[in-house]
């Protein structure tokens, strides 16, 4: 009994302030030209990876395992780009910085989906070039569509079930001292640390999306690439090397501009401490630069989508003159 009374008073001093106030960058002049910059990564972003989505979906020869991986890392950079960018805008465009308790979990689950599902993606696609250039006898027996379809939605439905339950979490946090998140969304880091009461499960469970998301993937991508460079070592030729390496750039610059910037900010804050609006900008850029750069990367690296294009923009050229000597 005296159990139970002891759970009932816990729950009841849990506070649950009504509102965060989100600071994001404070006391730098002209911060509204970042903000107008994140504005144009967005639209960017936005077009750039709507254009990828359309394409692949409409292109039937761009219906393969490959595509399937490139198409779910343009929807999971639409959804994180969607699920910050906007609200970031409207809070300090609007002079209110303030966030409700619920907006700022659901902010918090879906940005953190969203970039474990491109974490999870880069993988996936990084396995399927160590398939594609190791194994290339076996690759359509090993990876086909129905394969890589399955495995995203294991991926997703993983990826969903972990991060709302970690989400969920902060509803057994109790925030007595403040409710000022120093970012420039509901970071769970940033609204964890803000606990007044213990928060050693969320922490672990922070722990193990790092963990799972960033450490495995990396080193995961890591040694997939080491066995594609040994592999490409037994071929005699450097023209078969370089033809075979030139299918994994588009990747591997996709990789770079994800997990680069976070090495980064991990890197300088181990040098030196940053400030808040230091970690403002960095964290910032690091989630909106690969969203818009993905799609540029694709469609200046990969020839079936640079070709479509460019039939694409023949074809609208062709019938515009056609319109125009018909009025003539």
């Amino acid at each position: 009994m005296s159990s139970l009374n002891a759970s009932f008073v816990q729950n009841m001093s849990i506070v649950r302030p009504e509102y965060f106030f989100i600071t994001g960058l404070s006391g730098i002049p002209y911060s509204s030209y970042y903000y107008i910059f994140l504005c144009v990564t967005y639209f960017i972003a936005v077009i750039g990876n709507s254009a990828v989505l359309l394409i692949i979906a409409l292109e039937r020869s761009l219906h393969s395992p490959k595509y399937i991986g490139v198409f779910n890392l343009a929807l999971a950079d639409l959804g994180e780009t969607n699920a910050w960018i906007p609200n970031t805008m409207k809070i300090f465009f609007s002079d209110s910085q303030y966030m409700s308790y619920n907006a700022c979990l659901a902010n918090m689950f879906f940005v953190n989906l969203f970039v474990t599902l491109q974490s999870a993606t880069l993988v996936i696609l990084a396995f399927d070039r160590y398939i594609a250039i190791c194994l290339p006898l076996r690759y359509h027996s090993i990876v086909n569509n129905t394969v890589m379809s399955l495995v995203f939605v294991v991926v997703w439905t993983f990826n969903t079930s972990l991060v709302a339950l970690t989400a969920s979490l902060t509803t057994q946090l109790s925030f007595c001292k403040s409710n000022v998140v120093q970012s420039y969304y509901c970071d769970y880091g940033a609204v964890m640390g803000m606990a007044c009461n213990d928060n050693s499960i969320n922490m672990f469970f922070t722990n193990l999306i790092v963990a799972l998301f960033l450490v495995a993937p990396l080193f995961i991508i890591v040694l997939s690439y080491m066995g594609i460079v040994f592999a490409l070592s037994k071929i005699t030729t450097w023209e078969a090397r370089l033809k075979a390496l030139k299918t994994c750039v588009s990747h591997l610059l996709l990789v770079v501009s994800f997990f680069l910037p976070v090495i980064c900010i991990y890197i300088a804050s181990l040098i030196t401490s940053l400030t808040p609006n230091a970690r403002v900008i960095s964290g910032s850029l690091s989630l909106s630069l690969p969203p818009m750069l993905n799609p540029i990367i694709y469609v200046l690296n990969t020839a079936e989508i640079r070709v479509l294009i460019q039939k694409l923009l023949k074809n609208r050229i062709v019938s515009i003159r056609k319109n125009i000597s018909k009025r003539r």
